[in-house]
């Protein structure tokens, strides 16, 4: 008998065939489970403890996953799923997760019996399209600039989040926010850029209630001089700058002799008189405020204040972009390049506030703007964050509405109409791949069962009632109502879902089951290569501060 040939070093751990599809399997529906009490209006919420002891207290999917550090690969690439999600549509981090882990939990039993994976993920895809076809059929289009509509879409998003006890007003804010940013690109298009030109200022103090959208921007600074600027001014003109009003210094020490002593006198005067032209061709155009991204002197300070401009210096340059969107004005490099067209006229007060014991800078009461900041106020850090994590998604769906604006019915409905529909077509398809398929059709009905689980009704007779309701692919909108458990007509409770939301779950969720389904080998303990003649280090080194700034900490 020959001897056994080691292909593979001592150390690497090689796991191979129906082993690795259980052990995938049962890592992505460890992760759903995690999750699966995060769904609907009745959630749970989850208190998880960050390294630096921070604590985060929430029941978005995404929010959670991200900090939950995990060791088995096929539960990493789950957090994946609904990163994207949150990236793409900003909704349904939850669902996708929940999905996906029912995906795979149906397709445990096909492996066990040798089914092949690629006969499992073709039917799960044929079983996508069909899902898309009858999203498409179902979907209902509406009129965005409807704000009662539009309020109860962003409600129904939003209900299952912390804060919708709080009624209307996340859902006001973030439809407040989204309609000021949105930009027309012509063909009926709406473009919104969330990221870049909202930004949320979370100062505690103060109710929830008392949290507005500003027609404008709001900055954490003060004017420079506060005694002598003026704090408030009606129709402001606005300057915005992205240089220093300060003398040019040496670029590393620039040593100058002096012999005499009125050259130094000299020096000091041509100081003087560069900031002097500076500022002169600065007031040349009878600003209300300068505003600067980098440094300003006290010299320029004092120049400004005799004229009576408030100056405000060291913005962040994500803040001055949002200024200048908000009141119209150029963001201008160089002093001597200002024109007339460059002033800001757009906005109708600059005022600074104190809020809690900082001071706050306003300018508002915009014409046209184009930015905006939303003003969260609450008792506390946590809950603040939460309301933002909350407001993020809420404005997430409003962009996506606007952007395309179809409502596909909430409250399980959708996946149960699918459902329904997949199984009545499950008859004609052809071959083996009829019971993948239909098992498919089957995993769509976790999204209305987990709703159910969650209300604590009897979810059993919940499901049938619900099954018997969506038999033949009618009634696509009965659902259930997150809060009571009961079955109802989601139309007239206004239970809805944006249509992209829905179908990137949809697409998120099956594409993720069928690769992790094709995966049949896991080799894990791979080493980094390392150079020929270098020594394997003999025990992990623990690097101090002290030697933070040695060679070896670098990477390779």
């Amino acid at each position: 008998m020959q001897a056994p040939v080691l292909v593979l070093k001592d150390s690497l751990k090689r796991e191979s065939g129906t082993k690795v599809h259980h052990g995938n399997i049962q890592a992505s529906k460890a992760v759903a489970d995690i999750i699966r009490t995060t769904l609907g209006p009745r959630s749970m919420l989850k208190m998880l403890l960050d390294a630096g002891g921070g604590i985060v207290v929430t029941n978005d999917g995404n929010a959670i996953l991200r900090e939950l550090d995990i060791a088995h690969p096929a539960a990493k690439s789950m957090i994946e799923l609904s990163r994207t999600q949150d990236e793409e549509v900003g909704d349904g981090t939850t669902s996708v997760i929940v999905l996906a882990g029912e995906m795979l939990h149906v397709a445990e039993a096909f492996i066990d019996k040798h089914y092949h994976p690629t006969v499992i993920c073709r039917a799960y895809n044929k079983a996508l399209e069909d899902a898309i076809a009858v999203l498409d059929k179902i979907a209902m289009t509406i009129d965005v600039k409807d704000r009662a509509t539009m309020l109860g879409l962003v409600k129904s998003c939003i209900g299952t989040k912390f804060t919708s006890q709080f009624g209307d007003l996340i859902a006001d804010l973030a439809l407040d926010a989204t309609t000021i940013v949105g930009v027309d690109l012509g063909q009926g298009l709406r473009e919104v850029d969330i990221k870049k030109y909202i930004k949320v200022e979370k100062v505690p103090g103060g109710q929830l209630e008392d949290s507005v959208v500003l027609k404008g921007v709001m900055i954490n600074k003060d004017v420079i001089a506060p005694g002598k600027m003026r704090r408030k001014i009606v129709n402001p003109r606005i300057i915005l700058l992205d240089c220093p009003l300060e003398y040019k210094k040496g670029e590393n020490q620039t040593n100058a002799e002096l012999l005499k002593e009125e050259d130094w006198a000299v020096l000091l005067k041509l100081e003087e008189e560069y900031i002097e032209s500076l500022c002169v061709q600065i007031l040349k155009f009878k600003p209300d405020v300068v505003i600067t991204e980098k440094g300003l002197s006290d010299l320029a300070c004092h120049y400004f204040s005799k004229a009576g401009v408030s100056a405000i210096r060291r913005l962040r340059k994500t803040d001055n972009n949002r200024i200048a969107k908000a009141c119209g004005a150029v963001i201008v490099n160089r002093p001597d390049e200002l024109q007339e067209s460059d002033v800001g006229t757009g906005a109708g007060l600059f005022e600074v506030k104190k809020i809690g014991d900082e001071f706050f800078a306003f300018i508002v009461d915009c014409k046209e703007p184009k930015a905006c900041t939303v003003l969260l106020r609450g008792p506390s850090k946590d809950l603040l964050n939460e309301v933002e994590r909350n407001l993020q998604d809420a404005m997430s769906v409003a962009r996506n509405i606007l952007k395309n604006p179809k409502l596909v019915p909430g409250g399980g409905a959708t996946e149960l109409t699918v459902s329904a529909t997949l199984k009545q077509k499950s008859s004609s398809v052809e071959g083996i791949e009829k019971w993948p398929y239909e098992a498919a059709a089957i995993a769509f009905e976790a999204i209305p069962r987990t709703l159910a689980q969650n209300c604590g009704v009897n979810v059993i007779r919940t499901m049938t009632a619900l099954q018997g309701k969506h038999a033949n692919g009618e009634n696509a909108w009965i659902g259930i109502d997150g809060n009571t458990g009961a079955i109802t007509d989601v139309k007239e409770k206004k239970i809805w879902d944006a249509y992209n939301v829905k179908a990137q779950t949809f697409k998120t969720a099956i594409e993720a089951a069928c690769l992790l389904l094709r995966i049949d080998d896991i080799v894990s303990g791979i080493k980094k290569k390392q150079p020929p003649g270098a020594k394997a280090p003999s025990k992990p080194q623990v690097e101090t501060e002290g030697d933070a700034d040695n060679e070896q900490i670098i990477p390779e």
